[in-house]
């Protein structure tokens, strides 16, 4: 079928194969184009849960083909049906296992629910039979809910302030208008579920479950992903429920280096467009400031050139760039004093009539777009393309 993007809201419902392999390729080919290090240097055998799309996939790619590393990747995606697409993770994962095998790399998937008490079991026999051990574990899954494997209970995430209502600017990216929006603040309930899905609790059950399974090397590295931002984005991101879920990463990454024999970390990443970061109030029309300001500075960076610099700056550095908290670091260039700045000038004067000028709402169209495999350059939009893809997930 000829596939165009079906885009609602903060939601694209379809991926366009092609355009997905080749959004893998080319992030491959500026790791393979970047000075990065050795087998000698990085990690050798790597887990990435939640690897196949964002910063996820950006982190095997860069441990692939920055560092030679073996990667075996969970997630929970769709493969193609007679009436739809497969999801962009799905054709995301077959493209790199595809690119992989090609260039003598050991790429692995398992694909279900990594929430999950028997998914958790899967991974840990592959890693037994292939690897024998890991010894770096990157947690990145981003999902709205999650059931408890003791319990069986689902929880729902919200994405909502803490203490009072939040009133903002924001912008409806399907009908670019800038107009004021209006959060009311969470329960109590709605925190606590917030943690149950988005906090640490998941992270600290894979990293007990490979360590009484015997799969972590010792002083093996974890690390998960988080975004704090400034002014404009703490109170629906940092002062709000998924800010307490983020505060609950904390908390594990010290209770797990000190239980375990573990180096476990949270890393701080600059905000990109996401499946995630779309859905959050205000975030579309920051990302959209920002990404203007930062390309006219030169400091733009997507995911992959995230990933490249935590890996070199950071996981491992002699010297890594941590803050107070013993987090990771990489967000400076957005959260520069001058750069925030130049962000809060245009925030009170945006509006519907000077989107364009004064910020690169473009640009954020187009980054959105190229999750699900389309606007990306070399890729035939009108060819007629089986939407079935080869994979070997298990």
């Amino acid at each position: 079928m000829v596939i165009k993007p079906k885009v609602r809201g903060f939601i694209c419902t379809n991926a366009h194969p092609a355009g997905c392999a080749e959004n893998v390729r080319q992030q491959i080919e500026y790791i393979k184009g970047q000075t990065v290090g050795s087998e000698s240097t990085g990690p050798k055998n790597v887990l990435v849960i939640g690897g196949s799309t964002g910063y996820g996939l950006a982190s095997r790619i860069t441990a692939a083909y920055g560092y030679g590393a073996k990667t075996l990747s969970v997630f929970f995606e769709k493969p193609a049906t007679e009436k739809r697409t497969g999801s962009a993770g799905f054709y995301n994962s077959a493209a790199f296992e595809s690119f992989a095998r090609e260039d003598g790399l050991y790429a692995r998937s398992v694909n279900g629910d990594a929430f999950s008490n028997e998914i958790k079991s899967r991974v840990i026999d592959l890693i037994k039979a292939d690897l024998g051990k890991v010894d770096l574990v990157v947690y990145s899954l981003a999902s709205p809910r999650r059931t408890d494997p003791e319990t069986g209970e689902t929880y729902m995430s919200t994405l909502r302030p803490i203490g009072e209502s939040y009133t903002a600017k924001n912008l409806n990216t399907d009908t670019q208008v800038v107009g004021d929006i209006t959060v009311e603040p969470a329960s109590d309930e709605e925190i606590a579920n917030t943690v149950k899905v988005m906090g640490g609790e998941d992270w600290a059950l894979w990293m007990n479950a490979l360590n009484d399974a015997g799969v972590l090397e010792p002083g093996c590295k974890t690390v998960a992903y988080t975004y704090i931002g400034d002014k404009l984005t703490k109170p629906i991101y940092g002062h709000a429920t998924i800010g307490k879920a983020k505060e609950d990463l904390d908390v594990k990454a010290a209770e797990l280096s000190s239980s375990l024999d573990i180096d476990a970390r949270v890393s701080v990443l600059k905000a990109v467009v996401t499946q995630a970061s779309s859905a959050i109030p205000v975030m579309p029309l920051y990302l959209a400031i920002l990404f203007k300001e930062m390309k006219a500075a030169g400091t733009h960076e997507g995911c992959i050139e995230q990933l490249d610099r935590l890996f070199k700056e950071c996981i491992y550095s002699s010297s890594p760039r941590l803050d107070s908290d013993n987090r990771f670091r990489v967000d400076e260039l957005e959260l520069l004093p001058e750069m925030q700045a130049k962000v809060e000038k245009v925030w009170p004067i945006i509006s519907t009539e000077n989107l364009n000028d004064l910020s690169d709402f473009a640009a954020y169209q187009s980054e959105f777009l190229r999750l699900f495999g389309f606007a990306i350059e070399g890729v035939n939009y009108e060819e007629d393309i089986d939407t079935e893809v080869e994979n070997n997930f298990i």
